[in-house]
């Protein structure tokens, strides 16, 4: 018999990437109730750096690290942009959990920037296991 495992609204037909995207939204979501703001601005998941809106991954720091994350300012009639970049993070973690705890710390961190604020003022329980 072929065919697909599960029907498409069963979870198990959710792709990673898919998966990856929900992550993103549900942490802004999270920050969204206490930053309405963030309405304004979209959130994106790219694969890697360099493959982006705008295809730079910006001033390198350290030619070593790889970005999880980046803020793109308003260009023309782009809105600003948080960017996640799936592949850095998956890399990362082991599984679902330690993955939706970083992903919030990254989407965390960019609107800390895009505000101006410490990130433990965006979310207070930034950093806590």
């Amino acid at each position: 018999m072929r065919g697909p495992v599960a029907p498409p609204q069963v979870p198990l037909s959710v792709s990673r990437a898919d998966s990856f995207v929900d992550l993103v939204y549900d942490s802004r979501d999270r920050l969204e109730r206490r930053w309405p703001q963030l309405a304004d601005i979209d959130f994106l998941v790219v694969e890697v750096p360099g493959f982006g809106p705008d295809g730079d991954t910006g001033p390198a720091a350290d030619e070593e690290t790889v970005p999880l994350g980046r803020l793109l300012p308003a260009a023309g009639d782009q809105r600003e942009r948080v960017v996640v970049y799936r592949r850095p993070v998956e890399i990362r973690t082991k599984n679902r959990d330690e993955r939706a705890l970083l992903v919030h710390e990254v989407v965390v961190e960019q609107v800390a920037e895009l505000l101006g604020l410490a990130p433990e003022s965006v979310d207070p329980r930034y950093g806590q296991d």
